[in-house]
Order: structure tokens, then sequence, then C-alpha cells
């Protein structure tokens, strides 16, 4: 019988691959293909069902694979995971394969949105920003730890110690001067690039028309709706703007049982990076909700009085994140709510 659903393991240079037909039967079953084999073998099946983990490489292989009439869907590695069999203790790439085979199939099974080209592109820069904006959080820390063997100890604030560290500069013995001279320099530099970085993120957000759509929300900057628009496009991989927060990681998690409702905190799961950035944008109209008197604005220091200041920052991210996905699917029929 002919191939229907195959489960892929991805890797870097030898994948595992997993097909069975209607009956669920494998009559494909190739623990070892190595990188140059795997696009000819799967140009060679019909147009079938195709899972794969959503990690490095996943979204180019899901375009090359689309190219010959293949359904491609992508799954984070914890769904994948229960599917497992049960008798097979030991993990291997074959029996990860034969569980994404199984777990693709799945009526409720979530999956990860394919990213083209063009958005894997602008992603890029966001990453790179944030691996420099790393870097610096870690040469300061360096800096800040020296500093204190020498009995300098220093506050955490950031600007602080770029200023104490250079007062004291003069001051320091030995090596210790040429050490501390160096980091501050390197501070210097990453300052500037990522600087750069997010002049090339504005110029960006200034291109996209959806960017520019979502810039139009209180508490959405050009980083944050660059980094939404290249992430989840027109929000089509999602139901309804509840699914979207659940896939951030800001809905509660729940521990219900005999009918009594329990609601924890967030999940946290999903891309860490977007919910960041809208946490901090929750942070940005909530402290200017002070001074205004708006829906919003009185919604926020209610919440606030309420429930505290940090479940009112991820309260109004929330409302952001529902709001960003109706945008998006509606374009410019979305009214902003007074």
């Amino acid at each position: 019988m002919a191939i229907v659903t195959v489960g892929i393991d991805l890797a870097k240079n030898v994948f595992a691959v997993h097909g069975v037909d209607e009956t669920g039967k494998p009559v494909l079953v190739r623990p070892e293909v190595t990188r140059a084999k795997l696009l000819q073998l799967i140009a060679n099946l019909p147009p079938c069902l195709i899972g794969m983990e959503a990690c490095s490489g996943a979204h180019h292989w899901s375009r090359e694979f689309s190219k010959f009439g293949h359904r491609v869907c992508m799954m984070a590695p914890k769904f994948v995971a229960p599917y497992r069999m049960s008798g097979q203790r030991s993990k291997n790439d074959a029996a990860d394969a034969a569980a994404i085979c199984e777990a693709v199939t799945r009526p409720n099974m979530r999956f990860v949105p394919v990213k083209s080209i063009e958005q894997q592109s602008r992603l890029f820069v966001h990453r790179a920003r944030q691996g420099y904006v790393e870097h610096r959080t870690a040469v300061i820390n360096r800096i800040r730890g020296l500093l204190s063997e020498l009995g300098i100890v220093l506050p955490l604030r950031a600007s602080v110690i770029r200023g104490e560290a250079h007062k004291h500069l003069e001051d320091l013995p030995d090596w210790c001067n040429t050490v501390i001279g160096d980091a501050l320099s390197e501070l210097t530099q990453l300052d500037a690039r990522i600087s750069e970085y997010d002049k090339h993120i504005a110029h960006l957000a200034q291109e996209d028309e959806q960017a520019k759509q979502l810039m139009r929300l209180r508490g959405i900057g050009p980083t944050t709706a660059s980094a939404i628009a290249a992430t989840i496009g027109k929000g089509h991989d999602f139901t309804s703007g509840r699914q979207f927060c659940a896939w951030l990681g800001l809905v509660p998690s729940q521990y219900s049982s005999g009918g009594k409702q329990r609601l924890g905190r967030i999940t946290k799961a999903g891309d860490s990076y977007l919910r960041t950035l809208l946490i901090m944008g929750g942070k940005s109209v909530l402290a200017a909700a002070k001074n205004k008197t708006d829906p919003l604005s009185r919604w926020a220091i209610s919440v606030q009085e309420r429930r505290g200041y940090g479940k009112a920052m991820v309260a109004i991210a929330a409302k952001n994140a529902r709001m960003c996905w109706a945008m998006l699917q509606r374009g410019e029929e979305f009214k902003i709510p007074v």
C-alpha cells in the first residue's frame, strides 16, 4: 500500500525516516539516511503527510519538502515524547521517527507555523540583537564580579557600574587596570552594535505594513511589532487570540479537579522572546497609566490594585497579544477598543 504518513527525526548529518500506510503498518523504515540522500528520498514519495520536530533546520526542510507536494507539519519535541512506544525504554533516532509519525496524525496535536525565508531573515536581526544584549549583560556582570574581588562592590544597575568602573579604573593595580579597561572598551563596542541593530529593527518595522499596524497599540513598539509579524505572519495557525496567548505562555496553568478550578502561574511555554517583549510593553503601559484616565489605563490600574504589579503587567501583555492576533487576522477591519 502507498505511504500516507512519514515521520523524520532531523539531525545534522544522519536522519531517521519512518513511513506508514493507511492501516498504520510500517512500509518505509530507514534508521540512517545521509543528508545528501534525504531530499531525493522524499522527492520519490507520493504526496503525503510529513511530520518533524521543530528544531534547527526544520523550517528549511519544511519548505523543501513542500515543493514536492507534501503536507509538512512541525511539532514541539515535548509533544512527541509521549508517543514513543512504552516497550522501548531506550531512546534512539528510529524510535523518535516512529513517535513523530504517530504524533503528527493526532487530531488535537498543536503544530508550529512554518516560516518563510523573509520571516526568518527578519528574525535573524532579532536573534543577533538579543545575542549582543546577552553578551553585554555578561560583560557587565564580569566587570562587577572582578571589581568585587578588590573590595569594590557596585550596585546591580548597569549605568552605575559603567560610571563607577571608569572612576576606579586609574586606581586599579597592575593587570587589573588592563583587564577592566578592555572590558569597558568591549562594553562600548557592544553598546554601539546594539544601537545599530535597533535602527535595523526600526527600519524593518517601518517597511512592514503588518508591523506598522501593530504599533498602533499601546505597549507595542517597533521591536515587538516586527518580532510578532515575522513570527506568526497573519496568525492563521491560531484559531483565537487566547490560543495565541497560550502558545506564548501567557495563560495560567491549571490544577483543576473535582469541579474545583485551581489556577496557578503562567505556563511560560512557547517563545520566551516574544513573551518578554510583550511583558515589558505591559510595564510601560502600566507606568504611563498613572497619568491617564482612558478606559485602558483605568483597567490597568484597577488590576494592579487588585492583583499586584507583576500580574497587572502580565494581564496587559495578554490583552495586547490577543489584540495583536485580532489585528493581524482582520487587517484594516480591526478597530482598536476605546
